[in-house]
């Protein structure tokens, strides 16, 4: 874990942190059942710190990577189709959302859920 830290230039307690709540997978060793990270935890602590610096709660952080792994876990034809779904209905409402004024575009944006606002934000940016 120190190692993993001293390479990505953040604390232990942050690794140890990212861990429990999910962010990072460790393995465990068998031997004395220490936890140890791969390259790809590595790669993903970048990743997070990355997203951290662009304001990005790790909420949202959270919400990506659950994307990401669902992504990984449908075939292509299924994200294809969902994909369609949503860009239609987001051609819906973006239109709708451009008509409210910014202190009733904020009450809709506090009724929706983490998850959504951030499904809603990286769909706007792939439509872009």
């Amino acid at each position: 874990m120190g190692e993993l830290a001293e390479m990505a230039h953040v604390t232990k307690r942050t690794v140890d942190y990212y861990t429990n709540i999910g962010l990072l997978k460790a393995e465990r060793s068998a031997s004395n059942n220490y936890r140890f990270y791969n390259e790809e935890a590595l790669k993903r602590l970048y990743l997070i710190e990355k997203l951290k610096s662009e304001g990005r709660s790790l909420e949202e952080i959270s919400s990506l990577f659950a994307i990401e792994q669902s992504e990984n876990s449908h075939s292509k034809d299924e994200l294809a189709s969902k994909f369609y779904v949503l860009n239609d209905s987001l051609k819906e409402v973006a239109p709708l959302m451009e008509k409210l004024n910014e202190e009733d575009r904020k009450v809709m944006m506090n009724r929706l859920s983490p998850e959504s606002v951030t499904l809603l934000h990286s769909l706007l940016l792939l439509l872009s």
